[in-house]
């Protein structure tokens, strides 16, 4: 019994990467295809929301990464880069730990995009805040390439996946905003 237990346990994380119905190497291929855009959730930030007293700006008012955090984003970096995967522009929400996770992958110059804002707790609107991210998505040129950095709560609006930390959504964006799911590459 403790064996078809370990089996089980073992099969898990393959079924969930599966659910793309791709492999890991396929994923990476895909994401190089024209028109295919990634949007992450912030590497490993310990907590849950924001501390009160949270103030846009001010890291020292927000739950921020951890080293590991740092880590995980410098390695994820450094897997995009081997995988030669060309990003022609990298956005991130203002809160300091999409900020800095932007900044440690180390694949170039980061602007803010305030759709891509928290909208947890109350500070933002989840509706609002999506069709904005659409509207800047329909001005992408046939040849972008983009990397969105966020959060949880973003990622899933936008997407239906609930990321983990760290974690990359794979995505195709219709003309008329219909959002497309074609892989996920777990934080390493």
């Amino acid at each position: 019994m403790q064996h078809r237990i370990a089996q089980f346990l073992v099969l898990i994380p393959l079924v969930l990467f599966s659910t793309s119905g791709h492999s890991q190497a396929e994923v990476w291929d895909l994401w190089k295809q024209p028109g295919v855009h990634a949007i992450m959730r912030h590497a490993s930030a310990p907590g849950f929301g924001d501390p009160e007293g949270f103030t846009l700006g001010n890291c020292k008012t927000q739950r921020n990464l951890s080293t590991a955090g740092r880590e995980e984003a410098r390695a994820l970096g450094k897997a995009i880069r081997s995988q030669g995967v060309q990003l022609t522009a990298i956005f991130s929400s203002q809160w300091c730990r999409c900020l800095d996770t932007a900044q440690e992958l180390n694949l170039g110059k980061v602007q803010a995009l305030p759709a891509l804002n928290s909208f947890f707790q109350g500070r933002g609107s989840s509706a609002d805040q999506t069709t904005a991210l659409k509207e800047h998505l329909a001005t992408l040129k046939p040849g972008d390439k983009v990397l969105y950095v966020t959060h949880q709560v973003n990622t899933t609006a936008l997407t239906g996946v609930y990321p983990d930390s760290g974690e990359v959504v794979l995505f195709r964006s219709s003309p008329t905003g219909e959002i497309t799911v074609i892989g996920r590459l777990p934080s390493p």
